[in-house]
């Protein structure tokens, strides 16, 4: 009864996250990371709006965000699309930006349009996680865990509202080990070549997805021992198929040297620091208060112990699963887990980089801790018999989880901003401070993207004169108010010596006025 009753409960779960992912796709800030999409999807390069529009002329919202979309009428195509990406952003690889290029085509430029290409394959990434579990546990009820866990996944319902590749790379990890579980069980030349062909649609989806391809290879090492066995030499051709298929790319990825320092550079932190936000990006995945070590810590403390409930539980499920899960269900998850996140600790090591600790990089990977989850609470609440005290426990603990999921979802799905979109999380207030204004002017000398990002919030009537430090634009009359935009210390030395500078929202916005 309790089990059939759950199931009923986990679909309506699985609804939820699904409506979390669809909702108020037009109120989130288009930050900074999605205006570089958009850029990117024009096919200009940052130099070619730099010189066209940084020049210190008064422009509009439509000059500027000219910029952001591909137009019908324009000599750039999807090649100069590619070749944008291949030079500024080669670890994403093209794949998400072509498919969004011409999903905007036949949609068109609305932010919601832009958006909603995440939003599907974020849903698409829900049948193939139960058919994942299905392969792995052959159990409707741990399947069916397994899809309402990732639905309601805090981390997943983010980025599946965000104009970046994150949700088709997880959608690619899960495709390929679907098929690659398949390859291993049918043996067959067409479910092998099927898998080949999932391994270059991963490749091209986003770079680091090479990672799960190794777990995949130590999965079969770990399985059939270290021998040339046949699914091992089908593997091995299925990898040299999907590298030769991906050679263009590096190729072109090799000729723009740029993105390939801006990728493999970083800050340096602490070790300390290091493993505190790698145990943050693993909690994200079941709570998000949208809090970070700068909040009050009257919401710290106590969120600060969640997290340790919550990293308990994640070690504990593997280790469960380590004691009682098949062979195949317990490395393919261990494998997926452990294999390219010790890969990316030694690249940190090696590199000096800080990847490990992104999170949008880990989202594919931590797939196995959703599947190990999932089978503990169903074993522990559905399939061993334990007494009273102990199922009430185990109930505690998933309706706990599963209420962690829901609100955290519910609450990013109705938020304007959220932690991942900062510096920008402001964006909106200062839009409404300067819509206020009847004739206003926005002067700022800060890289354009940033002034991009903010012009989606801004009416029509806004005009701008964008230069490039340490150029000082000539302001004309007319204008109620003269705003400065993140302006450089040079911008409001400069123009100091004219205007009377007034602070309207330090250290971003400030207003001029004649002396």
């Amino acid at each position: 009864m309790f089990k059939s009753w759950w199931s009923y409960l986990i679909v309506l779960i699985i609804i939820i996250g699904v409506f979390c992912r669809i909702i108020n796709l037009d109120i989130k800030a288009y930050w900074y990371d999605e205006t570089f999409t958009s850029l990117q999807l024009s096919g200009y390069s940052s130099e070619e709006v730099t010189n066209q529009i940084l020049n210190g002329d008064e422009i509009g919202i439509e000059e500027l965000q000219q910029y952001q979309n591909p137009q019908e009428d324009s000599q750039k195509t999807v090649v100069d699309t590619v070749k944008r990406i291949a030079i500024v952003e080669p670890q994403l690889t093209p794949l998400y930006f072509i498919l969004l290029r011409f999903w905007t085509q036949c949609f068109g430029n609305s932010i919601t349009v832009i958006r909603s290409l995440s939003v599907v394959f974020s849903l698409l990434t829900l049948p193939l996680m139960y058919w994942l579990a299905q392969e792995l546990f052959q159990s409707r009820i741990i399947s069916l865990m397994s899809v309402g866990l990732l639905s309601i996944s805090p981390i997943h319902v983010l980025y599946a509202q965000e104009a970046r590749p994150y949700s088709l790379y997880t959608l690619a990890t899960l495709l390929s080990s679907v098929l690659f579980l398949r390859a291993i069980k049918l043996k067959s030349y067409q479910s092998w070549f099927l898998y080949a062909i999932s391994v270059t649609f991963g490749l091209y989806s986003f770079f680091l997805t090479c990672l799960v391809y190794f777990s995949h290879g130590i999965y079969i090492i770990l399985t059939e021992g270290l021998r040339l066995t046949k699914n091992l030499r089908r593997y091995v051709a299925s990898m040299i198929f999907g590298i030769v298929a991906f050679i263009p790319w590096l190729y072109l990825v090799i000729q723009g040297k740029e993105g390939i320092q801006k990728t493999f550079s970083a800050d340096k932190m602490s070790m300390a620091r290091y493993l505190i936000k790698w145990i943050r990006s693993l909690t994200l995945f079941f709570v998000d208060f949208d809090l970070d070590p700068s909040s009050p810590k009257v919401y710290l403390i106590p969120f600060s112990f969640l997290l340790l409930l919550i990293i308990g539980l994640i070690f504990y499920s593997f280790y469960f699963l380590y004691l009682n899960g098949d062979k195949i269900s317990r490395t393919f998850i261990f494998s997926s887990f452990f294999v390219p996140l010790i890969s990316l600790f030694v690249i940190d090591l090696l590199l000096g980089t800080n990847r490990i600790t992104v999170t949008r990089y880990l989202i594919p990977y931590f797939i196995g801790v959703h599947l190990a989850v999932a089978y503990l609470l169903v074993r522990k609440n559905f399939q061993i018999s334990l007494q009273t005290g102990k199922q009430i426990f185990w109930r505690f603990i998933l309706v706990f989880v599963v209420s962690l999921g829901v609100i955290s979802s519910t609450m990013i799905a109705n938020a304007q901003v959220w932690w991942n979109k900062d510096p920008q999380n402001i964006n909106h207030e200062l839009a409404t401070m300067i819509n206020k204004s009847s004739q206003p002017l926005i002067v700022s000398d800060v890289w354009f993207p940033n002034v991009i990002s903010l012009s989606h919030l801004l009416d029509p009537k806004v005009k701008f004169q964008l230069v490039v430090e340490p150029d000082v634009p000539l302001i004309k009359e007319g204008y109620s108010d003269i705003f400065l935009y993140q302006p450089s210390e040079n911008l409001k030395t400069q123009l100091s010596e004219d205007y009377q500078l007034e602070a309207v929202r330090k250290p971003l916005l400030w207003k001029l006025s004649s002396d």
